[in-house]
């Protein structure tokens, strides 16, 4: 892993709330605007920005953990910034914070960790947890 960033770099990821983003279960429809399941996915690639530059060839990132503070909705349409913001690396684990925003409105806040590993022990570890 190569450590290419300082505490406080950020990178951003726009994205448009679409009518498949919004809360559902079992096919019943929750609420028509953006879930904090889509939140997540939009999230969890926002802060990959950094991993993905931070990897050497042999490696790969897996999630480790992800919090969420929901604030506020984000409707159908509206274009959707997802700032984030490197911390630090720990034990191999990339931790980022963010901030998802709708023009000024703070729609969600929270942080993601990222562990990155050798493929092989990824692998190795899937392998062994694998039924099937």
């Amino acid at each position: 892993m190569q450590n290419l960033f300082n505490k406080g770099d950020t990178k951003t990821h726009h994205f448009k709330v679409k009518a498949s983003d919004y809360a559902a279960f079992e096919g019943q429809s929750v609420h028509k605007v953006c879930s904090t399941f889509a939140l997540a996915r939009e999230i969890e690639w926002s802060t990959r920005l950094f991993v993905l530059e931070m990897l050497d060839e042999d490696e790969e990132g897996i999630g480790t953990s992800l919090k969420i503070n929901h604030k506020a909705p984000a409707f159908l349409g509206e274009a959707v910034e997802i700032i984030a913001t490197f911390e630090e690396i720990l034990n191999q684990e990339i931790i980022c914070s963010y901030q998802v925003l709708v023009g000024s409105r703070l729609v969600a806040e929270g942080q993601t960790g990222q562990r990155i590993l050798p493929k092989d022990k990824i692998q190795e570890v899937f392998q062994k947890h694998y039924i099937g």
